[in-house]
């Protein structure tokens, strides 16, 4: 087995905040601008901003320990050593930060005449209520914009929802095109602060937590009861400012409700900013998934119009399957005396099968097993441990609780970052279980707690897995099965 090499949490963060442009640029990379990023040439896919990068094509991305695992084939000790500079734990010297280019100053779009077309496409498309708009436009939050092309021989209306500071000062504003025909224009004004995105706050204590304007609006339309004593924000997508930046400004605001769009990203979106505001001191989190895809689907759902539906998240589809397969596998091993050895035993049989961050052609079925087995085995040695402390618990009470620890926002990375998760799991398991002298009541906490993390791995191991098999066989499928299938 290989040496297990530890690093500081203070390491892995000064790893992980290194500047992949200029390391890139180390290495010989080309890139080139991509607005406010820069665009990897040899893989045009991806976009990097400071430390953090995106692969558009597969819709991943993360910090730099991720970016060189997954780039430059290295397992996580290498990429952790490499962006240290070596084992000293020196951070890479970089000649200079790749700042993004300066900010605009930021400036509200003209107001047109009129709200006429905005009025048109909130109500007639987007079925919004009509006091609803005129509420938000009398507080000249809402309006609508008149805005030339370049050329200047084009007008462009959109409508315009403006966020303000504690003040009242306007700092941002997103846009909103109001044409049926194509693509509709989204976006926000540059310059835009994102801590002050478009929001309404009233006297209660609740916070409800949206994606979009349009979704805040649709969701007061759908639920109008008194709606100005709550207290609502949209994010303009996932991140977490703007929701903080209200809570820091009102006190009075204790309860957050996340509303966000009820496909993939909505939902590892809600797992994250749960966490996010528990850190922050905001235990009362609760959350609302809308029936379809979001609330404005359910607004015209509502009135007659074919809504798109809600997308549940695909590891949180296989995650009931794996378990109740562990179920079976539990029942059957619990009879071996030394589930410890019998998971160490399953470990190595496991390592040759997945080579270089690759599962070993042919043996996709074997590594599954190994995985369940060692999941099980983990465990079985669990359950016998809360026995020994005269705190008995049910299999069946652990495997919920293996369950309900799945956060699909925290299981991040492909197989070799998996591999190596699970290479450090065993090394700490190895280290507990050797250390000689008498466990007190902390100590066997910790074991406990290394068995559980090991068969959540395991877990999070064969979802990826399954999920990877899914689309190998969907690719699989030519065109005119994939009709059949349709039919």
């Amino acid at each position: 087995m290989a040496e297990y090499i530890y690093f500081t949490d203070e390491q892995k963060r000064r790893a992980n905040s290194v500047d992949l442009v200029d390391f890139l640029r180390r290495q010989g990379e080309q890139l080139t601008r991509s607005g406010r990023d820069w665009r990897w040439m040899r893989h045009d896919s991806v976009t990097l901003r400071g430390n953090q990068w995106f692969r558009h094509s597969r819709k991943e991305g993360g910090l730099a320990i991720d970016f060189v695992q997954e780039f430059f084939g290295l397992s996580f000790p290498e990429a952790v050593l490499l962006l240290l500079g070596g084992e000293a734990g020196v951070e890479w010297n970089q000649n200079h930060k790749s700042a993004p280019p300066p900010r605009k100053p930021f400036a509200l779009p003209e107001m047109n005449s009129d709200m006429r077309r905005v009025y048109a496409y909130l109500l007639k498309q987007r079925f919004i209520d009509r006091d609803v708009i005129t509420h938000f436009a009398k507080e000249k939050i809402l309006y609508e914009s008149r805005e030339l092309s370049k050329d200047k021989t084009k007008e462009y209306h959109n409508a315009v929802f403006v966020g303000h500071d504690e003040n009242g000062v306007p700092k941002h504003a997103h846009k909103r095109g109001v044409y049926t025909v194509g693509v509709s224009y989204r976006g926000n004004v540059e310059g835009s602060d994102p801590k002050y995105s478009f929001h309404y706050i009233g006297d209660g204590d609740t916070l409800y937590v949206f994606e979009a304007p349009i979704d805040m609006l649709s969701f007061i339309t759908l639920y109008p009861k008194d709606w100005k004593q709550n207290s609502y924000v949209a994010l303009d997508g996932v991140a977490e400012h703007a929701m903080l930046c209200q809570l820091a400004f009102n006190p009075h605001l204790q309860k957050v409700v996340l509303c966000l769009d009820h496909d993939e990203a909505g939902i590892e979106a809600t797992g994250r900013l749960t966490e996010i505001l528990c850190e922050y001191g905001y235990p009362l989190v609760s959350v609302l998934q809308p029936k379809y895809k979001d609330w404005n689907e359910c607004l015209k759902a509502r009135n007659g119009i074919t809504p798109i539906p809600a997308q549940e998240h695909p590891k949180l589809e296989v995650l009931p399957i794996v378990c109740g397969e562990l179920r079976e596998v539990c029942e059957y091993l619990k009879s071996i005396h030394n589930h410890h050895d019998m998971l160490l035993e399953h470990y190595e049989k496991l390592q040759p099968l997945i080579s270089n961050g690759k599962l070993v052609q042919g043996k996709e079925s074997a590594v599954m097993e190994h995985l369940q087995s060692m999941a099980a085995s983990a465990l079985l040695a669990v359950h016998r441990q809360y026995r020994q402390m005269e705190q008995p618990v049910t299999i069946e009470r652990l495997i919920e609780e293996l369950q309900a620890g799945f956060l699909p926002h925290q299981d991040r990375g492909r197989l070799r970052s998996k591999a190596d998760a699970l290479r450090q799991d065993i090394s700490c398991l190895n280290k507990q279980y050797h250390t000689p002298g008498i466990r007190g009541p902390e100590d066997k906490q910790n074991h406990i707690a290394s068995y559980l993390r090991l068969a959540l791995d395991c877990v999070r191991t064969r979802i990826y897995l399954t999920l990877e098999r899914q689309k190998q066989s969907e690719v699989q499928i030519n065109p005119t099965e994939k009709l059949n299938m349709t039919i």
